[in-house]
């Protein structure tokens, strides 16, 4: 149906889109729902529709950046693309580096494939149903999620970069020991997927192209990403209602020591 490489080298055309407004000013301005939005959102959303037309003309594509018709649309779709063109606009402003470029593939409610590419980074995460892997500095290795922690180990949690609400910091306090990883973007679940953290509890609003290429980075790498508190696997495209997600976590398993 597609080669994966290809995929991966148009989230890398993208991040090199953005790359080139970011090393310069740039314009913001505020969408309806008050989000900033920076033509390097735009530039990425044209760049990654337009590849994805000419790679899999077959497979219908929905973006953050899509018209509220192609959101509508989307209801009668069991197969399409699902993609952020720039995740974390607000860590692209304040220029940290922790923004990303995230295209995903759902099939059947299901994230079964996806790419996560931070240009600034240079770090490229991917997932499907061979594995998860990561690729920096030129080299491509297996990822995979760490072991719960037993009792006397430290649970490292992450958290938002400019997100922690008062439910993740109650969450946090109920653990046993605790070390906060602030990241920005979807970043955070990919550091879950090679095992660098423990879980990420997002105990906020998200829509569902924010995670869901980061979500099958860590279903390949043998996480989870449950509903909370329901304990059920988070799904897409279920709600006809809304694109935002509801509360959930990703770990490595379920444990009750936070369940």
């Amino acid at each position: 149906m597609f080669n994966n490489q290809d995929i991966i080298t148009l989230a890398k055309q993208a991040g090199a889109a953005i790359m080139e407004i970011y090393q310069r000013d740039f314009e913001i301005v505020e969408k309806s729902d008050a989000s900033p939005l920076t033509e390097a959102d735009l530039a990425s959303h044209h760049c990654i529709v337009a590849g994805l037309q000419q790679l899999t003309p077959e497979i219908p594509v929905l973006s953050e950046e899509s018209s509220a018709e192609e959101h509508q649309d989307r209801l009668s779709w069991q197969t399409y693309w699902l993609i952020d063109p720039l995740d974390g606009t607000k860590e692209f402003i304040k220029k940290n580096g922790e923004f990303t470029v995230n295209i995903a593939l759902i099939d059947q409610g299901k994230a079964v494939f996806g790419v996560v590419y931070a240009p600034a980074l240079e770090v490229t995460y991917w997932g499907d149903a061979e594995g998860a892997f990561k690729e920096s500095a030129g080299q491509v290795t297996p990822i995979h999620v760490s072991a719960i922690p037993s009792d006397a180990d430290v649970w490292r949690v992450v958290g938002s970069r400019s997100h922690q609400t008062d439910e993740f910091k109650a969450f946090v306090n109920d653990l046993p020991k605790t070390e906060v990883v602030s990241m920005g973007s979807s970043l955070k679940l990919c550091l879950v997927a090679e095992g660098a953290a423990d879980l990420y509890p997002r105990l906020g609003l998200t829509s569902e192209w924010d995670t869901a290429a980061a979500h099958a980075v860590v279903n390949a790498a043998g996480g989870l990403v449950l509903q909370y508190p329901e304990l059920t696997p988070l799904l897409y495209n279920t709600r006809p209602e809304t694109l935002l997600n509801p509360f959930f976590i990703v770990c490595a398993d379920r444990s009750d020591k936070w369940s």
